[in-house]
């Protein structure tokens, strides 16, 4: 390793960086120089097949490391196959998803994986290919590019905590190679996978139980926390750590500005434990972070930890030794839709208090739906006060999301129903889930207009929160549920499959027709969100807090920034109600424009106000 030979920009960097990240290293890895060397070159290699206009975009952020913090990001989740067929057909769709107001566009796995044993692409069995009816990487680095230039950052999953078993290094290890074996955790016997059952809990209990699994090829047992056909990958192993950072970085050169790092939780094994949040987890990820900021710094690190806020937000790191760039806001999704089935804010109150008692330098991504499922990972101990117990709660708002719950107008389906725990998670698009489906479908006029209030008032919510907010492809303009995938044989075990229906173009069309709802819902988000960027008082440093609005129907939300005041309220019940904020300053509606007392304000039922100072 000839570090005179370094350039300038790498060694200053590196250098800044060269004490922690060789002192973590040895300590994980028990000194072992010889591996260490090997990772300091992979990182300079990286840094030198780094494209000279990403190596400006890294300067350019790195003299502003809080581009993304502000209020003028909005992202989008899409699967490429079902929004436009390939890569190529999303660069031809980028004039629609810049009229959607968005500049971030969350590409879900398109990295090579076996049809049919896939988990929907998180079962990677090559990191540098590309699906390959999706493209190929050039395909992938075109867009990254065209997306730079219309002002887009891209975010891509990368699956760092197992390979599909089809990956080559799978393939060996089944084939009895040891060096592979070692990459991965197999055992002669289940004797050890039998201890570790002791204490790890089970992901998916009904569809995929235990978290072994046993290889007749090799003859041995291997672990396979998520499906089967999903290696869990040894990270005590450095040559692992190794190539899995050089497969990152190799994403990150294709122009990717947001690496979404899947499963983190559970990346550090260790026999009599959990396996879940060891601190080793946070080691390799305070590695990852340093090695991204020594080679591409413009390069966000976003991690998916889903679990209740005490877990999720040291995923953060400290001011001096960070981490993540940016966590999903979990509970706040799953609280937020526990509040539309029971009109009670109570809850989400609760939650959001403790979000906004956070540092403001901590970025959360929010969101209604993501591309799994909803799971009811509620505060049930802040819950019981109010004699609401798991699991009957648990059941109620399934049966309310499912419509079988008497007057319900959601329409949503159950996604590995435990019928002994009664522990069902749900599916279904947000437009469904807030009745549009069931509306449309019954022609009534007043129903379509409660359930479009209802999707614009979450949508104004969502979007009054700091952080990054992300739509779902489709949500934009209402899309419903795909009950066609039913009928699809690699689909129709997989509910979450309802939400992923190809996106419908010919209701995109509908958008600027006036009297659409695709046109309501579309105009009334890229509304939101345009006032959203236009105002300070929604920029991440801005002071939030909670307002008391003496009703458990309403939410209120206060923000401040630089002489701006936004008070805005959300009415969860289906009644109008009416609140006394007591704001004795002038103050005008944002979303329409008029005067209006900020003393008693009158909030329709479903909807929300938007009350600024004048």
């Amino acid at each position: 390793m000839n570090q005179t030979a370094w350039s300038s920009e790498f060694a200053r960097r590196f250098a800044r960086h060269s004490d922690e990240l060789k002192w973590l290293y040895c300590e994980l890895y028990h000194s072992d120089m010889q591996a260490y060397d090997y990772f300091v070159s992979m990182l300079y290699r990286a840094y030198e097949s780094r494209p000279e206009a990403l190596k400006q975009i890294d300067r350019d952020r790195e003299a502003n490391p809080d581009w993304y913090k502000g209020h003028d990001l909005v992202g989008m989740l899409m699967y490429v196959n079902a929004f436009a067929g390939t890569l190529k057909g999303v660069q031809n769709k980028l004039d629609y998803i810049q009229d959607c107001g968005v500049n971030y566009l969350h590409l879900m796995p398109i990295l090579e994986s076996p049809e049919g044993r896939s988990d929907g692409g998180y079962a990677v069995s090559d990191f540098r290919k590309v699906q390959p009816e999706l493209g190929t990487m050039k395909d992938l680095s075109n867009l990254c590019t065209d997306c730079h230039d219309h002002g887009i950052a891209v975010c891509l999953d990368f699956v760092m905590n197992h390979t599909s078993e089809d990956h080559e290094w799978a393939k060996r290890a089944r084939a009895g190679d040891p060096e592979y074996q070692r990459r991965y955790f197999f055992y002669d016997s289940w004797e050890i996978p039998n201890a570790y059952e002791q204490t790890v809990p089970q992901v998916f209990p009904t569809t995929a139980p235990g978290n072994f699994s046993w290889c007749a090829e090799a003859n041995k047992v291997v672990m396979t926390t998520f499906w089967p056909y999903q290696w869990d990958l040894n990270y005590a192993n450095p040559t692992v750590f190794n190539d899995m950072t050089d497969n990152m970085l190799f994403l990150c050169n294709q122009g990717i500005d947001v690496i979404r790092l899947d499963a983190t939780p559970y990346i550090w094994k260790a026999l009599g434990t959990t396996c879940r949040n060891l601190k080793q987890v946070h080691t390799l990820v305070r590695m990852m972070r340093m090695a991204c900021e020594i080679v591409c710094p413009g390069t966000l690190l976003l991690g998916e930890i889903v679990m209740e806020p005490s877990k999720v937000v040291p995923y953060f790191g400290t001011v001096e030794k960070p981490e993540c760039h940016l966590l999903y806001n979990v509970t706040t999704m799953a609280s937020t839709w526990h509040t539309v089935a029971t009109r009670d804010v109570r809850l989400l109150r609760h939650q959001l208090g403790q979000v906004f008692a956070l540092p403001k330098m901590y970025t959360f991504l929010n969101y209604l739906r993501c591309h799994d499922d909803i799971g009811w990972g509620l505060d049930y101990e802040f819950l019981n006060q109010f004699s609401q117990t798991e699991a009957p709660h648990k059941k109620y708002l399934n049966d309310y999301f499912t419509g079988k719950w008497p007057g319900s107008p959601s329409r949503g389906e159950l996604y590995n129903d435990d019928p002994r725990l009664q522990d069902a998670r749900l599916c279904g698009t947000t437009a469904s889930l807030c009745g549009l489906q069931t509306a449309l479908a019954s022609g009534d006029p007043a129903a379509i207009e409660r359930a479009l209030t209802l999707d614009i008032m979450l949508h104004a919510y969502m979007l009054t929160l700091s952080g990054i907010p992300v739509l779902y492809a489709g949500d934009e303009i209402g899309q419903l549920n795909d009950d066609a995938y039913h009928a699809d044989p690699l689909k129709a075990e997989d509910s979450r499959y309802i939400h992923r229906g190809d996106m419908n173009w010919d209701n995109a069309q509908k958008r600027t027709e006036p009297d659409a709802v695709e046109s309501r819902i579309f105009g009334s988000i890229t509304r939101l969100e345009a006032l959203r960027a236009a105002h300070r008082v929604f920029d991440g440093s801005a002071d939030v807090w909670l307002l008391e609005t003496g009703n458990d129907s309403v939410l209120g939300i206060g923000r401040y920034k630089d002489g701006e005041k936004l008070l805005a309220l959300f009415n969860f019940s289906d009644e109008a109600q009416i609140v006394a904020l007591n704001e004795n300053e002038p103050c005008y509606d944002l979303w329409t424009g008029e005067d209006r007392s900020g003393r008693i304000v009158d909030v329709p039922a479903g909807d929300f106000a938007w009350i600024m100072w004048k």
